[in-house]
């Protein structure tokens, strides 16, 4: 299944930085995200455009996990030639990620 299937994101930007929020829809799928959605996991996701270090910040009581996201959008948005280099853009191709679906809520 999709990243998308069970969450949604949020993303912002500043200077050459990407911050995205990855939040379940149902809480009881946030120990899924938590297993799988490494800052490692992410960064080979998203390894064309991020160079950078990627950090992530866990929010159980969000039910969410943060990442920030270091050399992300190619300089910055008013310096990069990409006609969407946004943090919002990153936030849709993370949630292309492939989650084990036979995880979810603790099936086996």
């Amino acid at each position: 299944m999709l990243l998308r299937d069970i969450a949604h994101s949020r993303a912002g930007d500043k200077g050459n930085i990407s911050n995205i929020s990855v939040i379940a829809y149902d809480p009881a799928d946030y120990p899924l995200l938590e297993r799988w959605l490494t800052a490692e996991r992410v960064r080979q996701h998203l390894h064309a455009i991020v160079h950078g270090e990627v950090r992530r910040y866990a929010l159980p009581g969000l039910g969410a996990l943060n990442f920030v996201l270091h050399d992300a959008l190619a300089g910055g948005v008013t310096r990069s030639l990409a006609l969407d280099a946004h943090g919002k853009t990153l936030s849709s191709a993370l949630l292309t990620l492939e989650i084990p679906e036979a995880q979810r809520r603790g099936t086996p």
